[in-house]
């Protein structure tokens, strides 16, 4: 079954963070109320597939809102898989969250134009769209503009709190299971979770408890690549080194980062950045060892099968 959902997946994705052309949209980057006002403007155009929601706010309250396309907006259908996107997770990571905003865009322009795979797509399939999962530190970034912009300005959260640090370490747990052959799925969160994270981490979490996600992207900057999880090594002793540190899933993920590495122009070489990832892949662990992040969360939580996508080799606004 996961393979049937694999290819509507794939195709949406591909077709938002690929940069077709959308008529009338422009290419100017979204301060928060422009973004609110772009995601509005798209409900209001195709107010029948689509609804727009906040899963919570931020720390200095600004809303993070998805927005949903589908032919029953709001209602969840049996045999229809669920899709997350997440864009903006580092505030001046600014790619993943443009694009978010044009796929929006994009998806209500050909449904209305009578695109059948659009159409398709969105009678098969519901689509949540989280364009900025850190609209505080987007601010930041964009305020202090790309010219005096650092790697770490507006990296963070409002608290300068790096969030794909800051979910519950299941890694930990699941690797504690291995050593006994127990569980590696739906693994339960630690006791008094939600006061050990931020306010973006602990929404994010509700809304994966709310919603059963199969399959997911986190759209990133910074290389060109298309990272898969484990991120967190399994050998917590290794420092300034790289393992390989393979789900049960490994196969799956592999081919859901392989097809999008080959549809992209130019990832697949593998020479991206100044970095070499053969044929634009990478197991994240492999890559360099992460605890606490989203993707190897999503998997061992709710079994949501999350990749990420590094888009561009700078990340300023």
């Amino acid at each position: 079954m996961l393979q049937r959902w694999t290819l509507p997946w794939l195709f949406a994705l591909l077709l938002g963070v690929m940069g077709l052309p959308v008529s009338g949209s422009d290419f100017q980057h979204h301060r928060y109320e422009d973004m609110v006002q772009a995601l509005l403007a798209v409900q209001n155009e195709c107010p029948y597939i689509t609804r727009l929601y906040s899963i919570g706010r931020s720390v200095n309250g600004r809303h993070l809102y998805v927005l949903e396309f589908s032919d029953n907006p709001g209602i969840h259908e049996a045999l229809e898989p669920e899709f997350k996107y997440v864009g903006n997770m580092h505030g001046n990571e600014v790619l993943g969250r443009e694009l978010l905003i044009k796929f929006s865009q994009f998806l209500c322009e050909e449904y209305r134009a009578g695109n059948q795979r659009i159409m398709r797509l969105i009678h098969d399939t519901r689509i949540h769209i989280l364009p900025s999962m850190n609209p505080d530190g987007y601010e930041v970034a964009a305020r202090q503009g790309p010219e005096l912009n650092g790697y770490l300005v507006g990296r963070g959260n409002a608290r300068e709190i790096d969030l794909n640090r800051n979910f519950p370490d299941l890694n930990a747990l699941m690797y504690y299971y291995e050593k006994s052959n127990g569980r590696n799925h739906h693994l339960p969160l630690p006791d008094n979770w939600e006061h050990q994270v931020e306010p973006e981490t602990l929404a994010v979490i509700k809304w994966m408890q709310n919603y059963n996600f199969v399959l997911s992207a986190n759209l990133h900057g910074g290389a060109v690549v298309a990272n898969y999880p484990f991120d967190k090594s399994r050998d917590p002793r290794i420092r300034g080194r790289t393992m390989y540190s393979a789900t049960p899933d490994d196969k799956i993920f592999r081919q859901l980062a392989r097809t999008y590495s080959y549809a992209h122009s130019w990832m697949h070489k593998g020479w991206n950045c100044g970095d070499y990832f053969n044929e634009g892949i990478t197991n994240g662990a492999s890559w360099y060892s992460l605890s606490r992040g989203m993707q190897d969360f999503n998997y061992l939580y709710t079994n949501c099968f999350e990749i990420t996508l590094e888009l561009s080799c700078k990340c300023p606004p």
